[in-house]
């Protein structure tokens, strides 16, 4: 089994609240890391019908029968537990009763924050990161000059952006372009069906392939809805579903102003490069390699890989980008405290002159020294060009 870098924050956590929430998409390998962690947890699976049926027709007797140490998996499949779980843990809050997992966010589901505010534990576990494939450790993340430092084992770029990162493609050897229609269907049959009332499941999935083709650009619902054919308070909605649902994510534009208008839009990104390339029908990595969204997809790649860094070690992202509406633009913000690091980041394996300009512009603009900007590319050299560190791709 590959271990996960949020293993021991899992038995930490276990050892400060009575509950601890385990989320992310379907197939991460939340049930395999809550078992690893918690080796002596009682395990129920609500999604056992027998189960799920005593859970929601008696949940005063189902927490009779299970008092903990339990594993639930699955949970937001039964989200009447959730007050009965609150007055569990009010007459006993003894650490590490209940472990929950499930595949929504339950933060964005309002009776379940209402229910456990104060009372639990959150983690975020994402499909594997290339430090966990590599079974290479991780320092916690800050300053992202030392994220960016990192000498694993190479491997093909393409190849390994088309693949992505969900565990059973690599624990099972299948290939992703098997694994990942599968995956889709077994998504929207299931777990879009219990979000939200679908009567469209092919427009919803058409919409799913529409957002991986803007993968990297500016969230526009009104232009997604009309190449879908639905209303834009649908596009909003189902946007706002692919994010609970760990398929895809946003980043927020910084607020800093330097005398121009900033775009106020955020971006959007999928957590798996692999789940995208599949939704845009790309199927080989030759093809990936002269595809059109070939930058956008190797920005999300990167986006993704340091998103997961600060995940991984149970820290919320405090990722930015920044655009003003004369084109200048930096990709990636990293704040850190007071301090911001601008990441440029291009595809290409040639570091060339005009991949440094939008960050030397940066520096000029918000006085932020050049050393520490970073420009993250395509090719295997580390380096420094007028003054701002260049490292490759794996090197996070």
């Amino acid at each position: 089994m590959i271990k996960r870098i949020l293993h021991p924050y899992l038995i930490r956590d276990a050892g400060y609240y009575p509950i601890v929430i385990l989320t992310g998409p379907r197939q991460s390998g939340k049930t395999t890391l809550a078992k690893a962690a918690c080796p002596d947890y009682e395990y129920v699976s609500l999604e056992d019908t027998e189960t799920r049926a005593f859970a929601q027709e008696d949940p005063k007797g189902f927490f009779a029968r299970h008092p903990g140490p339990v594993i639930f998996d699955e949970v937001q499949r039964v989200p009447e537990l959730f007050s009965n779980l609150q007055t569990a843990v009010d007459r006993d809050a003894a650490p590490g009763r209940f472990v929950l997992t499930g595949s929504h966010h339950f933060l964005l589901m309002k009776e379940v924050s209402q229910s456990l505010a104060g009372r639990g534990g959150v983690l975020h576990l994402l499909p594997f990161s290339r430090a966990e494939l590599d079974g290479r450790t991780q320092n916690e993340p800050g300053d992202p000059r030392a994220l960016f430092l990192n000498r694993g084992p190479r491997s093909d770029l393409w190849e390994t952006i088309r693949t992505g990162f969900y565990p059973r493609i690599h624990d099972r050897k299948i290939p992703p372009e098997v694994w990942l229609a599968d995956y889709v269907q077994t998504y929207i049959e299931r777990d879009i069906r219990s979000l939200v009332n679908i009567g469209d499941l092919d427009r919803f999935e058409r919409f799913l392939g529409l957002a991986a083709g803007r993968l990297g650009q500016i969230v526009n619902a009104s232009s997604l809805a009309s190449d879908a054919g639905i209303s834009v308070d649908t596009a909003r909605r189902w946007l706002s579903i692919l994010k609970t649902s760990f398929i895809l994510f946003t980043l927020s534009p910084h607020h800093r102003n330097f005398g121009k208008r900033l775009i106020k839009s955020p971006k959007l990104y999928f957590f798996d490069t692999g789940l995208a390339c599949h939704l845009l029908r790309v199927r080989s990595r030759d093809q990936l390699e002269t595809h059109p969204l070939r930058g956008a997809l190797f920005e999300n790649f990167i986006v993704a890989e340091t998103a997961k860094a600060y995940y991984n070690h149970r820290r919320t992202p405090p990722l930015y980008f920044w655009r003003d509406r004369t084109g200048h633009e930096v990709d990636l913000l990293v704040e850190e405290g007071a301090d911001l690091y601008p990441i440029e980041i291009k595809s290409g394996a040639s570091v060339t002159s005009d991949m440094t300009e939008g960050l030397r512009w940066w520096g000029s603009q918000s006085g932020t020294p050049q050393d520490c900007a970073l420009l993250i590319y395509g090719g295997e050299d580390a380096a420094t060009r007028n003054g701002i560190a260049v490292r490759p791709w794996f090197s996070i």
